[in-house]
């Protein structure tokens, strides 16, 4: 059976564009520790399971693809530092490079899950992430203890909390540890801009060594699989169908 899912997985991957290697500072271990470390390992197997999967191979550091075209901040779509405060860049992207990075890989991103909005046989997105155990010095939380999983619905705006719920409730059956909503995070770029489509979550999972990355995968998989049985039995039993979920009309960075 094919769940009637999109994933999304902007931070899996640890490329740098050719044009721009030679600019980087970082190393192949710093850019993956800035990224979603394990996030392929624990997502990607899902791929067979779920309708769509939308993924890049550009490193965060490089393109954050969770944040919007317009957020030139520190930690924004362009980066200078990593969330850790490192440096990335020898010389400052000039205003070219930044557009071409934007061009080139984010507008496409986010052109394509909007393309697979319109897919009314969906149910639900989830943009998938790994967290570091520990907040990093550029987060919400920097140096607090993290859940195993949090899930973000934006505070209501993105996903009907009665479907947060259950997948809350089916994570907490899987993972032996905590399973937050909105704490610490609520929902990145992604979640809040996209959650105008369709119903949106952000899934936040930790990279703390309590389990395996195939372990939570295989968590992750019964988890969805579980909620999805849920949401689809209480739509029928009201007649109903997928919501359009109104999300915020401006995404905040």
């Amino acid at each position: 059976m094919t769940l009637p899912l999109l994933l999304s997985l902007p931070h899996a991957g640890t490329g740098v564009p050719r044009r721009l290697a030679g600019n980087c500072l970082l190393s192949e271990a710093q850019i993956v520790h800035d990224g979603d470390e394990f996030a392929a390992e624990i997502y990607a197997p899902l791929e067979s399971a779920v309708r769509y999967m939308v993924r890049t191979d550009v490193a965060r550091a490089v393109l954050d693809m969770n944040r919007a075209e317009d957020d030139l901040r520190k930690d924004g779509v362009v980066k200078t530092h990593s969330c850790w405060d490192e440096p990335i860049w020898k010389r400052p992207l000039d205003a070219k490079h930044t557009q071409w990075l934007i061009e080139t890989y984010h507008r496409p991103y986010h052109r394509r899950l909007s393309e697979l909005a319109r897919d009314r046989g969906l149910l639900l997105a989830i943009d998938c992430h790994t967290m570091a155990e520990y907040g990093p010095p550029i987060g919400p939380d920097p140096a607090s203890k993290r859940p195993q999983a949090c899930l973000g619905n934006v505070n209501g705006n993105s996903c009907p909390d009665e479907w947060t719920t259950i997948l809350q409730r089916a994570l907490q059956r899987h993972f032996p540890g905590e399973v937050t909503v909105n704490r610490p995070f609520s929902g990145g770029y992604i979640t809040r801009f996209h959650g105008a489509e369709m119903p949106w979550i952000q899934l936040e999972l930790s990279r703390g060594a309590f389990a395996s990355p195939g372990e939570k995968s295989g968590w992750v998989a019964a988890s969805i699989e579980d909620a999805v049985a849920q949401i689809t039995a209480r739509l029928d039993r009201v007649g109903g169908k997928p919501p359009i979920y109104p999300g915020p009309k401006k995404a905040e960075p």
